[in-house]
């Protein structure tokens, strides 16, 4: 039986405690702030329980199921948060469309249309340059019953709407790769034509693989630099750091699961204590200690600067990929 707790909102993204104190586990917190309930074990069951529940009786069409998709799907399947029976995804040659249909369990064609149809919510996972082809595709299979949900970088929803037609909720989400393991960043912004529970649904679908943030639809270019991009930067500092490791002496193996499982600390800290990044590197470096001096190598280096304008580079990039072909 669930029982509704007290919830602190002490920290960006929200700490959660029960009355007595005691934290609430942080795989809960990717949650949406609303009131929620607690189980015995300590895990947030309320509302997005329900969400689940609903959203397992709704027929999915995944359109595109490539590597973003795939992540998606496979997450979706394994949670319980849609039934293979109710699942319809698409992939472009018939060969994979076999394959893959036999791994997940769940109906493959090389349709779209027909994947579409009779769909209460239909994942655009296709690449932002075929999208419009697409959406004309589809287009009569959907109603204002409909969800779409687009993936698509550099795609707004206006876009999407006018090539609908019809009053077809539309709600856009940029993820990330890091949804394969459940760490994924989600942003969202929903169209001219969703409602509040059209947007419950799509955070309901990413929280279940990591975190989600409403923006506003002129930062999503930006949501797409930073996070969706952003995974590729960390990786880039991840590998120098266990590349010094080897340096000054480390065995590789060791360096780089010393770097990894710090990045990974850091991160955490941030996301925990709420706490400012420069306030956090304040408490680590000591006077006179070897933090300040490799931190001196940094600024030299222009790390701090480099990493602003790959992001800002992304940023730009993300706003032109729907006008190439």
């Amino acid at each position: 039986m669930c029982v509704t707790e007290e919830l602190i909102s002490d920290a960006p993204g929200y700490r959660l405690r029960d009355k007595s104190g005691k934290r609430v586990p942080e795989i809960c917190t990717r949650m949406p702030w609303p009131a929620r309930a607690v189980d015995a074990d300590g895990c947030v069951v309320n509302n997005d329980c329900t969400m689940a529940h609903k959203l397992s009786d709704k027929k999915l069409a995944v359109l595109g199921t490539g590597k973003l998709g795939g992540i998606l799907l496979r997450a979706y399947l394994k949670q319980g948060l849609f039934t293979a029976k109710h699942v319809t995804a698409t992939v472009k040659h018939a060969e994979k469309a076999a394959a893959l249909g036999k791994e997940l369990g769940v109906a493959l064609t090389t349709e779209n249309r027909k994947a579409a149809r009779g769909a209460d919510i239909v994942l655009l996972c296709v690449k932002p340059q075929v999208v419009g082809e697409v959406l004309k595709e589809i287009a009569p299979e959907l109603s204002e019953k409909t969800l779409v949900i687009s993936v698509a970088a550099s795609v707004p929803t206006s876009y999407i709407e006018q090539h609908l037609g019809e009053k077809v909720p539309v709600v856009r989400v940029m993820p990330n790769t890091c949804s394969a393991v459940g760490c994924g960043m989600t942003g969202i912004c929903r169209g001219a034509h969703a409602g509040a529970e059209h947007l419950e649904t799509a955070r309901a679908m990413f929280d279940s693989v990591g975190r989600t943030v409403v923006v506003d639809e002129k930062n999503m270019d930006a949501v797409t630099g930073l996070s969706a991009s952003g995974p590729a930067f960390a990786y880039i500092i991840l590998e120098s750091l266990a590349e010094a490791g080897v340096k000054v002496g480390l065995p590789r193996d060791v360096s780089t699961l010393l770097a990894a499982q710090t990045m990974k600390g850091a991160a955490s800290v941030v996301l925990e204590t709420g706490d400012h990044p420069a306030l956090l590197k304040d408490a680590v470096t000591t006077p006179a200690g070897c933090t300040i001096d490799g931190i001196l190598e940094l600024e030299e280096g222009k790390l701090r600067v480099t990493l602003i304008k790959a992001v800002v580079k992304a940023t730009h990039r993300a706003g032109e990929l729907l006008f190439e072909k």
